[in-house]
Order: C-alpha cells, then sequence, then structure tokens
C-alpha cells in the first residue's frame, strides 16, 4: 500500500512566514510562523534561512508519507533574476524535491480572491505590488523595486509619511497636523528630535516604521487634512495599479474582480476603501472590489493542492480549513 502524500505551502512577506502541511484531501496537518522572509527586505541568505526553518519544524510534525508538492510564494521576488537566485538557494535542501514552485506571494494573493480566468491582485502591506491575468496566459507584472522603479505605497510608506509631516509641522515647514501627537503618544517620546536621532544613528531600524501605518488612519477619522491626504494619496495608488492592469490587458469594460490583501487593505478604513470604491467604478464600471480578510498562505496551499493533483473537494476542504486570518497561528 502507498503511504499517504502531502504538500508543503509557504506564504512569506515582509512581517511573517507562514507554512502550511495539508493532505491530499486538503485536511490541514500542521502548521509553523515564522518572522518576514522577503528578500528583499532581509536579504536572500536570512530569507533562506527563515524559510528552511519553517519547513523543517512544520516537517519534524509530518506523519510518514511522500511529499508531493512544495511551493513557495514570497514577498520580494519579483524579477526572473531574483526566483532564479531562489531556485539556485534552495538546491539540495532536503525538502526542495522536483518540481518545487517559487513565485511571488501575489499568485496566492490572486488565488485566494478569485477563481476567474481574468482577475486582479494588488497587495497593500509592508510595501505594494499587483499582477493581472487573462485567460490567455498574458500577464502583467511590476518589478516592485521601490522609488526606483516608481513605487510608493504600503505600511512603510505610509509610515514614514507620519514622520516626514510630523517633522515639518514640528520646525514650521509644514501644515499643523495631528500627526505628530499621536506618533509621540504612540511611542512614549517627549520629542520628534529623539526618534530622528535613534534612526540616523541606527539605533532603530528604518523598518519600524511600517509599524506608525495605522496613526494616518486614525488622524485622518479625526479629520486631520494632512493625513486625509495621505490616505487618498494611498487609494490612489491601489487605483494606479488597476487601471494599469486593466489597461494593458485590455479588460476596462470586462466583469473583472480586482483583489486587494495585506495589512493596511484589512483594515478597510472606511476613507481609503470608499476612494478606491468609486475610483475603480470610473476606471473599470463592470470590475467588483474583494478585500481578501483569510490568511495570505490560503491561496499558497490552494496551489499547491492544484500542482499536485488535488481534487475540488480537497479544495472546497482546505479552502474551509484555513480560511480564517488565525487559522495558522490557532494551530501551530
Amino acid at each position: 500500500m502507498s503511504r499517504p502524500a502531502h504538500v508543503v505551502a509557504v506564504d512569506g512577506g515582509g512581517s511573517k512566514t507562514d507554512a502550511v502541511l495539508l493532505d491530499l484531501d486538503g485536511r490541514l496537518l500542521a502548521s509553523e510562523r515564522g518572522p518576514g522572509s522577503s528578500p528583499q527586505i532581509d536579504g536572500l541568505a536570512s530569507s533562506l534561512a527563515t524559510v528552511d526553518a519553517v519547513i523543517t519544524a512544520l516537517l519534524a510534525t509530518r506523519p510518514k508519507g511522500e511529499l508531493a508538492q512544495v511551493s513557495l510564494y514570497l514577498s520580494g521576488l519579483d524579477l526572473p533574476a531574483e526566483i532564479a537566485a531562489y531556485r539556485a538557494g534552495i538546491g539540495g535542501l532536503p525538502w526542495a524535491i522536483d518540481g518545487v514552485v517559487v513565485e511571488n506571494d501575489l499568485h496566492a494573493l490572486l488565488r485566494a480572491g478569485a477563481d476567474e480566468p481574468d482577475a486582479v491582485a494588488i497587495v497593500c502591506g509592508t510595501g505594494m505590488n499587483a499582477i493581472g491575468v487573462r485567460r490567455d496566459g498574458a500577464q502583467v507584472r511590476f518589478p516592485a523595486l521601490g522609488g526606483i522603479s516608481g513605487d510608493w505605497g504600503g505600511g512603510s510608506s505610509l509610515g514614514g509619511e507620519v514622520l516626514w509631516h510630523a517633522a515639518r509641522a514640528a520646525d514650521g515647514r509644514g501644515p499643523d497636523t495631528l500627526l505628530g501627537a499621536l506618533l509621540l503618544e504612540e511611542l512614549g517620546l517627549a520629542n520628534l528630535d529623539e526618534l530622528v536621532e535613534d534612526l540616523h544613528f541606527e539605533r532603530r531600524p528604518l523598518t519600524m516604521l511600517a509599524g506608525l501605518a495605522p496613526l494616518v488612519f486614525r488622524a485622518a477619522g479625526r479629520g486631520d487634512a494632512v493625513a486625509i491626504s495621505v490616505v487618498e494619496r494611498q487609494a490612489d495608488e491601489v487605483l494606479a495599479y488597476a487601471r494599469a492592469c486593466l489597461t494593458r490587458l485590455g479588460l476596462r469594460d470586462a466583469a473583472v474582480p480586482v483583489v486587494i490583501g495585506g495589512g493596511v487593505a484589512r483594515s478597510r478604513d472606511p476613507l481609503l476603501v470608499d476612494r478606491i470604491v468609486d475610483g475603480l467604478a470610473r476606471i473599470a464600471p463592470n470590475a467588483t472590489l474583494r478585500i481578501v480578510d483569510d490568511a495570505p498562505v490560503l491561496g499558497a496551499g490552494l496551489l499547491a493542492l492544484s500542482a499536485a493533483g488535488a481534487a475540488p473537494d480537497a479544495l472546497a476542504r482546505a479552502r474551509e480549513e484555513l480560511t480564517t486570518a488565525d487559522a495558522v497561528s490557532a494551530r501551530r
């Protein structure tokens, strides 16, 4: 009698890495969580170490059986050269079986939010990126390399705007804003100079700015004009990705789901969402907005099962088991 087969799926972002072990019937057998594993943020070596650690821990719990599929979907794998380097990096690791999938995490977000052959997915988390797909196999992708490729938005950008506007308000170069007071309260500081010097002398990492993003929405909700302008800019950036994908694919008049995910999107801030909905109606009147609240590893799991040839009922079971945002952490 043949041994049962299992699949491993990994979703790695800027703040955390989730891995799940599923059988081919779609049952969640085990899960692990680690720190962020974006090679653009943490570097290739650190990303590889994190992914190897979570998969090794995951497989330590595995019942005896064959490993039928391993699928890795990571933020920061935006260029073919980056994907090739990652493939080379996992070579020789005990879980790196033939057929391992290495791709950008946008594919996992897209699969979690849409089954349609024509679709757009936009991630608005620590950073931003997007993908558009069409039924004939055509795709739209972006380099997503930061300012040098025209990028802005996501938690890091929003947090940076908090500090930028707060600093300018404090020294008189910019308009008054609640952002400064909220920032000092959040970090327990007496003045902004302390934070600026900490960042300059690397006593605090610049990555901590992403954690300040909620202050923008808090201040905007209180009517702060500066914060409102930042939220509106964030919404417009989501719309810019949607417009670019739909235009380049010739789908502006089609009934296309536009899936958005990531921590900033999942906040469902009313000002942000309302502006996106209104703008999308002008850009593509037949498109529909979907906000994915499920754990991002849901899409990775569905893709891994599909690659292993799992039946439709297994995919439905996996979706049910992975459908809540705390499914992974609850089963650690």
